[in-house]
């Protein structure tokens, strides 16, 4: 299998950081993309580098690099994860407008009919986004926002991100062990 996966300048960027682990893990190609934004958020609110991710993906590209393998409906993967996905990047999506590396990837995937999973973690959500996330939705993209749920009894705040890593995977039909899964519940 082989997944890109794009880090945009929003808060939440454990999010992508933990995605990434878990594919390494797991030992899925994993093509990485970190807006310049992303890159400060993530020293910022996790003290990783993008140098650290490099040794646990295939590849990172530079978010301008225009010429590079994402850039084309050609470059054969499997799908596509933006996590945390900003809502810069949701619009730039929802309208077909491919300004950086991430979201040209984003609307290849879209038109080679991969899955496009985006992760968008703002809140409250204004109509704008809403809208744009309907002009995503309608696009062909999965809007799986960063939101935990508590059913599984999680401890840490690591465990409320598997959860959300794991929902991502179950997007994209890949088997894990991130969270307990619902079950009956007896009285």
């Amino acid at each position: 299998m082989k997944i890109i996966v794009g880090i945009c300048g929003a808060s939440g960027v454990k999010y992508g950081v933990r995605l990434v682990e878990v594919l390494h893990q797991l030992k899925i190609e994993t093509h990485l993309i970190v807006s310049d934004a992303a890159k400060k958020i993530m020293e910022h609110e996790t003290k990783i580098t993008e140098e650290k991710l490099s040794k646990i993906t295939s590849r990172i590209y530079d978010n301008k690099d225009f010429f590079s393998a994402p850039a084309s409906g050609s470059f054969q993967i499997d799908a596509m994860i933006i996590a945390p996905c900003s809502i810069k990047t949701l619009s730039a999506i929802a309208n077909g407008y491919t300004d950086t590396l991430i979201s040209r990837a984003a609307i290849c995937c879209l038109k080679e009919n991969k899955p496009l999973v985006l992760v968008p973690r703002e809140t409250p959500l204004d109509l704008a986004t809403l809208r744009n996330m309907v002009k995503a939705k309608e696009a062909g993209a999965i809007i799986l926002p960063a939101m935990p749920a508590f059913y599984h009894k999680p401890k840490t705040i690591d465990d409320m991100i598997d959860f959300i890593v794991g929902k991502i995977l179950d997007q994209i039909g890949v088997k894990h062990t991130l969270f307990t899964r619902w079950e009956d519940v007896k009285n």
